[in-house]
C-alpha cells in the first residue's frame, strides 16, 4: 500500500492547486481591466489611437466580448503556450520568456545552492554550540544578514570585489558557463545573504529543539555516537521545517530576482518585467506573472512531497486516509 502513497498525494495536491491556478489566471487577465485609460489604450502603446487601429485592437483581442469569453479565448492561447506579442517590442512573449528565462534560473539556483550549502551547517554548528561565542557569533552575523536588502548588498559587493578590489565582473551576464558563473557569482551572493540567516536561524531553533528530546538522550545512553546522532536522529527531524523554509527561499530565489538583476544589469526574468511595467506592456506582464504563479504552484507541490519523503508519518498518514 505505501507504494501508491506518491502518486496518490500527488493528484491529491493537484486537485487543489488547479482551481488556485485558474482562480490566478483570471485575476491576471483581470489586468487588462483595470489599467489606467482602458485595455485599448494599454494595448495601443504609443500608437496613435485611430478608428481603425481602435477597432482593430478590440477586434483581435475580442473586446466587444463579455468578460468571461474573453478569458476563455485568452485561457485558449495560454494552454497553448501563446501569451500573444509585447506592445513594446512586438515579440511573441513566449520567445522573449524563453530568451531569458535560462539567466533567472540559473542566478536563483545558483543563489539557493549558497543559501542551502552555507544556512544548514551554520546552524547545525549554532545549535551544537550554544550559549558560546560561536552561536553568539553566527547569530550575530544572521541579524546583519536579515537587515541588508539584496539590492543593498549587491552595490556593496560591487564596491568591494568590483571596483576596490577587481575580482569579479560589474555587469553583464557572462558568455559560457564558467564565464556566467564568475558573472552571477556576486548577484547570488547578494541574494543569498538574508536567505542565508533565515536558514541558519530555523535549523538552529529545529535542531536546538530535537538535541533535547527524549529519543536523544535515550540514544546517547546507548552509546550511540555523536555522529550518528546529529546526523541520523536530530538533523533528519529537524530537516522538516527546513524544507518547508528552503522551498519558499527557492521561490524567492527565482521570483525575487528583480531588484537584484536591475542592480547588476542583468537580461533576466525581472528586468524584463520592470521595463514592461514601465511600458504598460500587458501582454508580457500578464505572460511573466503566470509563468511565476504556476512556478510558485509547483514548487509548493514539490515541498508536499519531500515533506512525506523526510517524514514517514507525513507518508503513512496520507496512505491511510
Amino acid at each position: 500500500m505505501t507504494r501508491v502513497w506518491l502518486p496518490r498525494l500527488i493528484v491529491r495536491r493537484l486537485l487543489v492547486l488547479i482551481p488556485l491556478l485558474l482562480v490566478v489566471s483570471i485575476a491576471i487577465f483581470g489586468l487588462l481591466h483595470l489599467v489606467p485609460g482602458g485595455p485599448v489604450r494599454a494595448l495601443l502603446g504609443d500608437k496613435v489611437a485611430t478608428p481603425q487601429t481602435t477597432a482593430a485592437i478590440r477586434a483581435y483581442y475580442h473586446l466587444d466580448e463579455p468578460f468571461l469569453i474573453q478569458y476563455w479565448d485568452w485561457l485558449q492561447g495560454v494552454v497553448q503556450f501563446n501569451f500573444g506579442r509585447s506592445i513594446r517590442t512586438s515579440q511573441l512573449v513566449t520567445d522573449a520568456i524563453r530568451e531569458r528565462i535560462g539567466l533567472t534560473g540559473f542566478l536563483g539556483f545558483y543563489g539557493f545552492l549558497i543559501t542551502a550549502c552555507f544556512g544548514i551547517p551554520l546552524g547545525i554548528i549554532a545549535a551544537l554550540h550554544r550559549s558560546s561565542f560561536v552561536d553568539q557569533g553566527i547569530v550575530a552575523l544572521t541579524v546583519v544578514g536579515v537587515s541588508a536588502p539584496a539590492f543593498a548588498s549587491g552595490i556593496l559587493l560591487l564596491y568591494l570585489f568590483s571596483i576596490a578590489i577587481p575580482l569579479f565582473p560589474t555587469f553583464g551576464p557572462g558568455v559560457d558557463f564558467f564565464d556566467q558563473l564568475k558573472h552571477l557569482t556576486l548577484p547570488a551572493i547578494a541574494m543569498a545573504l538574508s536567505a542565508v540567516a533565515l536558514i541558519v536561524t530555523v535549523t538552529r531553533a529545529a535542531m536546538k529543539e530535537e538535541l533535547q528530546k527524549d529519543y536523544v538522550v535515550s540514544a546517547r545512553a546507548r552509546g550511540v555516537s555523536a555522529r550518528e546522532i546529529i546526523f541520523g536522529y536530530a538533523l533528519r527531524n529537524a530537516l522538516i521545517p527546513v524544507t518547508t523554509v528552503l522551498g519558499l527561499v527557492f521561490v524567492h530565489m527565482i521570483t525575487g530576482a528583480v531588484l537584484v538583476e536591475v542592480t547588476f544589469a542583468l537580461p533576466g526574468i525581472g528586468s524584463l518585467l520592470i521595463d514592461s511595467i514601465h511600458a504598460v506592456d500587458i501582454p508580457m506582464v500578464q505572460g511573466l506573472v503566470l509563468v511565476a504563479a504556476v512556478f510558485i504552484v509547483a514548487v509548493h507541490l514539490i515541498i508536499d512531497i519531500l515533506y512525506a519523503v523526510v517524514d514517514p508519518r507525513v507518508r503513512f498518514g496520507r496512505v491511510s486516509e
